[in-house]
């Protein structure tokens, strides 16, 4: 059977699978909160590996590797950025989130963020959020539409427009079906497919270039010493740019708020601390072998014309056809496992967040299928008609939504709730001077657009006051 075919035939039963799943799954959704939070009962395995999957998404597989391709062992910092982000949310975000967030019975991040505000303040606040999760994920969702026209590209003659139409499809179908629920699921099959990836194929790849001994050896034979020096060949102040900008992306982890629900839904704190350390397992085993495999690509793949797409040449290179296919849908999970979680997350804005009663929650379902429908067609009008990188696309869509929302989240949780005003302020601000630096010309390191939005946003929260304490939202 030829390669393109049983591509083929893999993809179309692993995506059967997913729609099943999402069939499945809409049994379980009654009501808006199964729908949204999956009524609460989420559990280990399904919270870890559903968090680990929908944070990594096809910049990991695809982008991180193609970075550490290009950048050396400076891609180490932006590697430890994203861990030491994820350590701070579970040992520290998770466990006063899932309380807190019972407690005052909130569906959603932009519950948590409006807090105890009211009046046209708390308007404001939860116009402000929505909007800004539903711009950004449009963005977000169309960097892991462009993932997917890469996987089909570079397998067989697709178009990327059609390879773009199909994913989005079979996204936007589970994820209609099951709500919450599907997402999970879904992401949890996906993400272990993810890891399984992650070990077999860096692990051929480091065969291939002689095993550890022989890629130190064959990188330092065929590169620069700009490019195996752990600060990229910078030095002093710009080195520490570098490292900052680097490690600044844990900031970004903060205000994600696909990633947040995951804490809000978790059943209770003896599941936190389970999840907690798969996540853990799940990230490194990940996250060190797709900068295994860039460097390794390296050396298997010189001249490299598009990095990213290293992944599926070595994918071609060293595995039969029928592997290659499964190590083929890892991608795609990787894909999904963030869109289906970002589409939920926006839906949830529209259908909840911006029509809240009692009348509105009766309505909460369809309307938020019909969201996800919208911005499933707005996402794939930005991958076709404003293609960018994806590296650089989730980044800055990840820089953005921690700058807007993790100063408030922070604050809240360590029970210094800021003024209304101060949220709102802070919010505006973070999201905006994201917008700003981005399109600047970069800092070493993307230092700047990393950590001055979330340092001003941060600055501003404290500095416009704090709701009295009988108002504070955290307990």
């Amino acid at each position: 059977m030829a390669h393109a075919s049983i591509v083929i035939l893999t993809l179309a039963l692993y995506f059967t699978g997913l729609v099943l799943i999402g069939a499945w799954a809409s049994r379980r959704t009654a009501d808006h909160e199964d729908f949204f939070l999956g009524g609460r009962q989420l559990g280990p395995w399904v919270a870890a590996i559903s968090y680990a999957s929908s944070a990594s998404s096809a910049w990991t597989l695809l982008g991180l590797s193609g970075a550490a391709y290009v950048m050396g062992p400076s891609v180490v910092w932006v590697a430890l950025g994203s861990y030491t982000g994820m350590l701070v949310a579970w040992f520290w975000i998770g466990p006063r989130l899932n309380p807190h967030s019972l407690a005052h019975r909130q569906l959603t991040v932009t519950d948590f963020l409006a807090g105890e505000a009211g009046g046209s303040m708390r308007s404001a606040i939860v116009v402000t959020a929505s909007v800004i999760i539903i711009l950004t994920f449009v963005f977000y969702v169309a960097a892991q539409f462009q993932g997917a026209g890469n996987t089909f590209a570079s397998t067989f003659e697709m178009s990327s427009t059609a390879a773009v139409l199909l994913g989005a499809a079979i996204i936007m179908v589970y994820t209609l079906l099951g709500g919450f629920w599907a997402v999970s699921v879904t992401d949890t099959v996906q993400g272990l497919l993810m890891a399984a990836t992650a070990v077999l194929l860096p692990g051929a790849a480091l065969v291939a270039v002689g095993g550890p001994a022989g890629l130190i050896e064959g990188l330092r034979a065929a590169g620069t010493p700009a490019f195996l020096s752990w600060t990229g060949g910078a030095s002093g102040v710009v080195a520490l740019l570098v490292i900052g900008g680097g490690l600044g992306i844990g900031f970004g982890t903060y205000g994600q708020p696909h990633l947040l629900v995951r804490f809000m839904a978790l059943r209770d704190m003896r599941a936190l601390r389970q999840a907690r350390a798969i996540t853990i397992a799940w990230y490194t085993i990940v996250f060190a072998g797709m900068c295994v495999l860039g460097l390794a690509g390296r050396l298997l793949v010189p001249g490299a014309e598009n990095p990213e797409t290293v992944f599926f040449t070595l994918t071609t290179d060293l595995f039969p056809p029928v592997l290659g296919a499964v190590l083929l849908a890892a991608v795609l999970s990787a894909i999904m496992s963030t869109a289906d979680s970002q589409l939920l997350v926006a839906a949830s804005a529209v259908a909840h967040d911006l029509n809240p009663g009692r009348n509105a929650a009766d309505r909460a379902l369809w309307r938020s299928r019909l969201a996800i429908v919208t911005i499933v067609i707005a996402a794939v009008a930005v991958a076709l008609f404003l293609p960018e990188r994806i590296f650089s696309r989730v980044l800055f869509a990840w820089n953005a939504l921690g700058a807007a929302f993790g100063p408030v989240v922070f604050l809240r949780l360590a029970g210094r709730s800021p003024a209304p005003v101060g949220v709102l302020a802070s919010m505006l601000a973070g999201f905006t001077l994201s917008v700003v630096f981005y399109l600047l010309p970069n800092a070493p390191g993307d230092a700047l657009e990393r950590l001055a939005p979330f340092a001003i946003a941060l600055v501003i929260a404290l500095a416009l006051g704090r709701q009295p304490p009988e108002k504070e939202s955290y307990s």
